[in-house]
């Protein structure tokens, strides 16, 4: 794959680990692979639909990485280029396979009534995680790019090649169909009978 001689390197030096990477050590890049690999796997689990999924995505993911090493600029965040790095390759794998995907839940396009965002203070992350895997990929994508990694409608537009008002109608999109899951996963959180009262509040 990616590994290949030995170079010497400081693995407490990010640079020089970098460095190494690009000269060719296989020790650097494994120790560069271990070190953020558990940031790394995350962005991959969340925009993927299964762990299969993101291990591919993942190693794709650090292909690109050690092949573009030398583009990197050393003076701003390694955790921000790889996660540019990770989310495009994601991205590219949902293109590549998109016909392979459904939805798993079918949920219909009407409006959703909304709830405070205190709510998902009682659920776990993990939780929010597994509801947001079950969105729609198109939806979730832009979802994730801007309320979990900090992304604008204009950068997301960009990367996704659509125009601002679509990415605004997919997150959208994508927050009700969340508000639901999570309604119809966690009933207990809401006060009996408020997603029949707040339907009528809403076709007032």
């Amino acid at each position: 794959m990616f590994f290949r001689k030995k170079i010497d390197f400081d693995p407490n030096d990010q640079e020089g680990v970098i460095r190494a990477c690009i000269a060719g050590s296989e020790r650097a890049q494994r120790a560069l692979f271990k070190q953020y690999f558990s940031f790394a796997k995350s962005i991959c689990l969340r925009y993927t639909s299964s762990a299969e999924e993101a291990e591919e995505v993942l190693n794709e993911g650090f292909l690109k990485v050690f092949a573009n090493l030398e583009r990197f600029d050393t003076s701003q965040p390694f955790k921000g280029w790889l996660r540019t790095i990770l989310v495009n390759t994601a991205i590219s794998y949902y293109r590549k396979h998109q016909k392979h995907y459904k939805d798993t839940v079918s949920l219909e396009d009407a409006a959703i009534p909304r709830f405070s965002d205190d709510i998902l203070e009682n659920i776990t992350a993990v939780e929010i995680l597994d509801l947001v895997q079950q969105i729609k990929p198109v939806y979730r994508t832009v979802f994730l790019m801007y309320a979990v990694d900090g992304y604008s409608h204009k950068e997301i537009a960009e990367v996704l090649k659509i125009n601002e008002t679509a990415v605004r109608s997919n997150y959208v999109r994508a927050r009700a169909r969340l508000q639901h899951l999570i309604y119809r996963n966690y009933p207990d959180l809401f006060p009996k009978g408020w997603f029949s009262k707040t339907l009528k509040q809403n076709e007032n």
